[in-house]
């Protein structure tokens, strides 16, 4: 076979190898948010120094990874009183417990064409599943959108005095918005 003919079989393979996964550092303008009611009003609170790694390649969901850790203390909603409550030992306790942390290493395509990210929370000391579905958008700053809905009370998070889930409800919508760019 001449040079020139396995040249261009080998060029012809290419595309049908295996694309090989990515692995993806969070850059600016990601934003990681929780949204809850209290008393009947909608608050919304954010994660402003959240910090994510990702090892992705949609044509191979096996390799697949997630990393996110959230120092607890930068919690805000805007409301004085409201995040010193939630930094106190009845809600995120940050002296006990400053970080949570979720992480992920089973991932699915669902039908829809968005992905599903079957992970763990740990937040203040319990480890619960928590499924983050999430679209994934390619590109030179590829963009993961992703929501999940955490229910506070199996983390102990406002416990006790705050477990009447009529004046604070159970589930937690938690959203995220992260822009990456390739670290490898």
């Amino acid at each position: 076979m001449s040079f020139h003919r396995l040249a261009l079989a080998a060029a012809l393979a290419l595309p049908t190898l295996p694309a090989l996964a990515a692995e993806y550092a969070q850059q600016p303008g990601s934003a990681l948010t929780f949204a809850s009611k209290y008393d009947g009003e909608v608050f919304v609170g954010r994660f402003p120094d959240f910090r994510t790694t990702l090892h992705f390649d949609p044509a191979d969901l096996s390799s697949a990874r997630l990393d996110v850790a959230i120092p607890l203390a930068s919690a805000t909603t805007k409301n004085a009183d409201r995040d010193e409550t939630l930094l106190g030992a009845d809600f995120f306790f940050v002296s006990r417990f400053p970080e949570a942390r979720y992480t992920a290493t089973a991932f699915r395509r669902l039908d829809d064409g968005r992905y599903a990210a079957d992970g763990t929370l740990s937040l203040r000391g319990i480890s619960q599943p928590v499924t983050l579905t999430f679209e994934w958008t390619p590109g030179e700053a590829p963009v993961l959108n992703g929501q999940a809905s955490v229910p506070r009370l199996a983390f102990e998070v406002g416990a006790g005095d705050w477990a009447d889930t009529d004046t604070l409800p159970d589930a937690v919508a938690v959203s995220t918005r992260v822009v990456f760019r390739r670290a490898d």
